[in-house]
């Protein structure tokens, strides 16, 4: 059986806006739609063109936030939009999904990617006792009892301990983020669809090692400065089929295969490094092949992390800076990384690129993609 080869032509995204701030008033399905038209645009291809659309998101209220994106973007009837929750991953295993259903041959067209709305999230409440006693939570557990389940700032310290990676190493990586971020400000703003005016990342700034040292600690040398903060923005990618690629005459970059791993859930931010060797094993690309690397930033150390393990070349990792000088927007994440690696290959032929995350509970996701 003939595998089907997978295209993305067009990848966009909000900007990134900390909780409570520029997107604040939008609802996850508007700000999504917004994204998802513009998309459509850049790709020059029309809504009934759309198959299935696929949304990851982990802080809404359920029911299927992808219908309801398909709804507000007005796209045909018939696309039902799958909705997905792999918390940190989910953006990016999205568009794994969407390649996959193209590959099958169920699909010729897939919009994929992720949204979240920390500004406008649910409260969540639980009962904790016969009498119903409503009690808030912030985050549901990411394993069940008999695993080791802390909170992900506090693993992060205790394996940048283990890892001997210093708070300095770690401020530096979060300020080098910055500078990435605002030496690349022109170049982010063609990947960012205009929403409310904001035409650019939010929370970059130029940050110093005395930001550094007065930022509060979340646990031992994690702080707010080495740390992503909560966010709202959306991202997403059209993915199409080499059939239709051709016969539209349309530029694309190839999806060449993706992976997943898992460790145990108190190790969660070391499972980007074995998801990006798998990945390097399925489609035998050498290391030393990758011309652009999109390594989540939830914690500075995090990265460091992966990037010793895997042996990664920093000169090309995060380039115009990650999610240390963006904002963590859960359900979008994921998908922010790939937007940004397809705007980097579209540029030049023959190039590889590879984007990774980690999620909650202990799951890492990797996928790669050639020019």
């Amino acid at each position: 059986m003939t595998v089907r080869r997978v295209f993305v032509i067009a990848g966009k995204r909000s900007a990134v806006a900390p909780r409570d701030g520029a997107f604040a008033s939008l609802t996850y399905y508007d700000l999504a739609a917004q994204v998802l038209i513009d998309v459509l645009n850049a790709a020059k291809i029309e809504k009934l063109d759309v198959d299935e659309l696929i949304v990851s998101n982990a802080l809404g209220a359920g029911g299927n936030p992808a219908r309801m994106v398909s709804l507000e973007a007005r796209l045909n009837l018939s696309v039902g939009g799958i909705s997905i929750d792999r918390q940190c991953c989910g953006g990016l295993d999205a568009i794994s999904i969407g390649s996959d259903l193209i590959r099958s041959g169920r699909s010729e067209v897939v919009v994929a990617g992720g949204v979240e709305s920390y500004s406008t999230r649910p409260i969540r409440l639980r009962s904790e006792n016969t009498d119903q006693v409503l009690v808030p939570y912030d985050r549901p557990a990411f394993a069940p009892l008999g695993f080791n389940d802390p909170e992900l700032a506090e693993a992060t310290a205790k394996l940048a301990r283990k890892f001997e990676i210093s708070k300095k190493e770690q401020d530096d990586w979060s300020i080098n983020s910055h500078l990435n971020a605002l030496k690349s400000e022109k170049i982010l703003r063609s990947e960012i669809t205009p929403i409310l005016d904001q035409k650019k990342d939010l929370f970059t700034r130029n940050l110093s090692q005395k930001i550094c040292e007065r930022a509060p600690k979340l646990s031992d040398t994690i702080t707010y400065a080495n740390s992503a903060i909560a966010a709202d923005a959306a991202g997403f990618v059209v993915l199409v089929s080499e059939n239709f690629l051709k016969n539209r005459m349309l530029k694309g970059i190839e999806v060449l295969d993706s992976a997943t791993s898992g460790v145990l859930p108190e190790e969660a931010p070391l499972a980007p490094a074995g998801a990006m060797k798998k990945l390097l094993d399925q489609t035998e690309v050498r290391l030393s092949n990758l011309n652009f690397i999109e390594l989540m930033e939830a914690y500075a150390a995090q990265a460091i992390l992966c990037s010793r393990i895997c042996d990664l070349d920093l000169d090309i990792v995060n380039i115009r800076g990650g999610a240390l000088s963006r904002g963590h927007p859960i359900g979008a994440s994921g998908a922010i990384l790939v937007v940004r690696l397809f705007n980097e290959l579209i540029k030049t032929a023959g190039k590889f690129g590879m984007a990774a995350i980690a999620a909650a509970g202990g799951i890492g996701s990797a996928i790669m993609l050639k020019s």
